[in-house]
């Protein structure tokens, strides 16, 4: 869910709710999405990028950037609004442009927002260089309704002097192109201070006339972890188009709201320290072009090491390129990575489509690769470096699996640079913002991101550059050694050990951290656990596997069988050190919850005891061992009953991670109809290919992925093998895995469009009643495994039928638990 504090969150939406008018993206956009999907039914070169609509989730505090971007680029141009905009875009028209910029993270929450460093705007200023409107209130600007364009690697916006911006990127550059009003003289001014939070540590710009050449570099805050930590930044900005263009004035400016509005028509530099009595000035540069041209391009180079290696990006990756030119590198790249699963268009409903693509394609904005761009500990390591990592906890369950899929390379890369925060700082990230630790929320969940790699590649890590038996050091650390702040990295991990659970109001004198969220730590800690337990059974340490296995089942430890809420009886709870339960509402933090100003984030004063969650959500966190949940909650019916209550009374948010599994946990009790039917309304109740459609905060794509998951009519248990079977909404798809070099085709025998709805009508097939692989059939029809399907590639068919009644059961096996002897032996 979104990282604001609920309170301030509360109040900002009540604000923009009540002012808010919604400002679709140009018509176009959608109109040419559906005619390139139409269009495609009739193609074999299909331009998979003409499907995506990067617009959703830019509304409905979905935090999305629609910005110009490569897959996992640092760069992402797109305009800063005002208000929340923490991905700098938002739909809404009641907000003012404050200029462009190539930093931002997209699906991230914030209450100030993150990145928006080295803002630029282009002014009309007939009257001259000292009357240009330099300053954020002065140059702010409404944007014309309904022209806003974005498609994969293009960006566009038309402020309402008919000044239009457009942005094309590189990993770490890019292009910005202006169009100005015929007959009118183009100005800009760039950032030296401003960014979207206000976090300006100090820094410096230069202007050099000569080569047509701005840098800047400087220190900002971190926008999800302490505010004593900065990162630094710099950029460079090009001018000249290769030759092409001609600066005619140049200069700095300085301000702040109190009427300082200072210009320094011919000066070169400023250098500016944080003002340490309270505020920082505003600042930047000011230049104008000669000759009216009605087209201005500059090029963009950025970096986290120093302006000379920005300039060497912008030089590289650049270079003497047309804005075409790098438009159509970026929509190759992104075509590469949408194409990994194709799926038959013809016969696929359209919104499906546009959806799955959408999808897909924020599935690759982040992390973002800053790899040769490290900073602090990091710096020269030779390892790859991703960061935005927003977080662990959130991307663990559906992100990184997908991933597993079809990209085991890059998969790895991103491992690797989890091993790696392991070397430099003694633990892996959970969240790493900005280049900086962010805070911990459910422990150390990269623990499962790295074991969900080990099991299933482990025969190809050491070609893609990973030793398991440091992923496994790797893990072990994060369970064994208790760090001196688990707040930004690790676990409570001697308590946690000491005492089987998390407990609250203990004295912990070897470690500090906000006293917060017991329960869920609980419940995370051991399902990390279970993780670690995987990656010791493919390495044969039979005394770790024996350890972990009894620490992933802790989380029957905070289970207290007395507790009851809306007739159902057990659930998790928080726990004193010395056994007892500490009481706290299953309802609290829930939809339901009528306390509004209840903590329920990060806050010192949430008591629940668990995390952006209610126990009514977190009591279903068992997806190692869901079987034994099904005894404590009284058997298959009671939990059926439990899990249907959960639905229809609104305990269920589509936006949470906890909630996840939910609608496939069906399939554990043996009725995965239900499952099928839960997943369609899950999916039409929640999304849509709207500005507005996602179920808030993207979460660094954990709600696209999660939605491709179901689209795809699979789930995965996240740190192992295994994966859950639905029902498709597309006729047919092939996930292609270049690396293992092979291709996977899954048919739906019998689909019928009628199904693809949040309500299944009566007689249309979707109900699987077999699963076929390479011509096998399956003799359970809800679980499959990895190793026998999607490694070895082939065909998968899934034959479903309208008789419900006749097939909500497995017909074998139930997913694997813990408890009923599942994972019993490494792949």
């Amino acid at each position: 869910m979104a990282r604001v504090p609920l309170l301030h969150f509360l109040v900002l939406a009540a604000i923009l709710i009540a002012v808010r008018v919604h400002a679709q993206p140009s018509p176009d956009v959608q109109k040419r999405i559906s005619a390139a999907i139409k269009a495609a039914a009739n193609e074999t070169n299909i331009d998979y990028t003409a499907f995506v609509n990067p617009f959703i989730g830019t509304d409905n505090f979905g935090d999305v950037c629609p910005g110009a971007s490569i897959p996992f680029g640092m760069v992402k141009f797109t305009t800063d609004m005002t208000g929340y905009a923490p991905a700098g875009y938002v739909t809404d028209n009641t907000q003012f442009v404050r200029g462009m910029s190539p930093l931002h993270d997209s699906g991230t929450g914030s209450s100030l927002g993150t990145y928006g460093n080295f803002e630029i705007m282009p002014l009309l200023c007939p009257k001259g260089f000292d009357t240009c409107t330099t300053k954020l209130v002065d140059r702010e600007r409404f944007r014309k309704n309904n022209t806003d364009e974005a498609s994969p690697g293009y960006f566009a916006l038309t402020l309402d002097n008919n000044l239009k911006m457009e942005a094309t990127s590189t990993r770490r550059a890019g292009l910005e192109r202006f169009t100005f009003p015929k007959g009118s003289k183009p100005y800009f001014t760039l950032d030296l201070a401003n960014d979207l939070p206000a976090s300006f540590n100090g820094g410096s710009m230069n202007i050099d006339p000569e080569m047509g050449r701005i840098t800047i570099g400087g220190q900002w805050g971190s926008s999800f972890g302490p505010g004593a930590f900065h990162y630094q930044a710099f950029a460079c900005y090009d001018l000249l188009n290769n030759g092409n263009q001609t600066l005619s004035e140049y200069g700095v400016w300085t301000g702040d709201p109190y009427g300082l509005d200072a210009k320094g028509l011919g000066q070169t530099h400023l250098n500016l320290s944080v003002d340490l009595i309270g505020g920082v000035y505003e600042s930047g540069a000011l230049f104008s072009f000669a000759g009216e041209p009605e087209t201005v391009i500059l090029r963009v180079g950025v970096s986290f090491r120093s302006a000379d290696q920005a300039c060497a990006n912008a030089e590289s990756e650049v270079g003497t390129s047309t804005f075409e030119e790098i438009q159509a590198q970026s929509v190759a790249l992104w075509n590469e990575r949408l194409s990994k699963i194709e799926i038959d268009v013809a016969n696929t409903p359209p919104n499906v489509t546009e959806l799955l693509y959408s999808s897909l394609y924020r599935g690759a904005l982040t992390p973002n690769n800053a790899t040769d761009e490290t900073q602090g500990v990091f710096e020269n390591t030779t390892s790859f470096y991703f960061d935005s990592l927003y977080c662990s906890w959130d991307t663990f369950r559906t992100f990184y699996p997908l991933m597993t899929l079809h990209s085991p390379d890059t998969f790895a890369q991103i491992v690797d640079s989890y091993i790696d925060g392991y070397r430099k700082n003694g633990w892996m990230p959970e969240c790493r913002a900005n280049n900086l630790p962010g805070w911990t929320q459910g422990g150390s969940s990269g623990d499962v991101i790295v074991g969900h790699f080990a099991v299933n590649y482990h025969n190809e890590a050491a070609a893609l550059g990973i030793d398991i038996n440091e992923l496994y050091a790797a893990q072990i650390a994060d369970a064994e050694v208790n760090p001196p702040e688990w707040n930004v990295q690790g676990r409570q991990v001697d308590v946690y050990k000491e005492f089987g659970f998390v407990p609250f109001a203990v004295l912990d004198t070897a470690s500090t951290g906000r006293q917060t969220r017991e329960g869920s730590r609980t419940l995370e800690y051991a399902f990390e656990d279970f993780a670690i337990r995987e990656v010791a059974q493919l390495l044969n340490k039979t005394e770790d596997v024996a350890t972990y296995t009894n620490r992933s089942l802790f989380y029957r430890n905070v289970w207290d069988p007395s507790v009851t809420s809306d007739g159902f009886k057990g659930f998790m709870q928080k726990r004193f050190s010395n056994g007892t339960f500490a009481f706290t509402s299953p309802v609290d933090c829930s939809n339901n919850d009528k306390n509004d100003s209840r903590a329920c984030s990060l806050q010192w004063n949430n008591v629940v005891g668990f995390y952006e969650s209610s126990s009514w959500e977190y009591s279903w966190f068992v997806p190692h061992d869901t079987a034994h949940l099904i005894t404590l909650m009284g058997g298959n019916n009671t939990f059926v009953k439990r899990l249907d209550h959960f639905f229809d009374a609104g305990y269920y948010l589509s936006g949470n991670e906890p909630s996840f599994q939910t609608p496939i946990g069906y399939h554990y009790a043996n009725q995965p109809a239900n499952s099928v039917d839960r997943v369609r309304d899950v999916v039409f109740s929640n999304f849509d290919i709207t500005p507005a459609g996602l179920p808030g905060n993207d979460d660094q794509a954990a709600m696209a992925t999660v939605l491709t998951w179901h689209l795809l009519g699979l789930y995965p248990v996240p740190g192992t093998t295994e994966l859950l079977v639905l029902s498709p909404f597309t006729p047919k798809y092939t996930v292609h895995n270049a690396y293992l070099n092979v291709s996977t085709t899954v048919t739906v025998a019998g689909f019928d469009p009628k199904s693809v709805n949040g309500t299944i009508p009566k007689g249309a097939a979707a109900y699987v009643q077999s699963v076929s692989v390479n011509n096998q059939t399956l003799a359970s029809r809800c679980h499959f495994d990895f190793y026998d399907t999607f490694r070895v590639g082939g065909e998968i068919v899934i034959t479903v039928t309208a008789n419900r009644s006749a097939v909500n059961s497995c017909g074998a096996s139930v997913p694997q638990s813990l408890s009923t002897g599942g994972f019993a032996s490494a792949r």
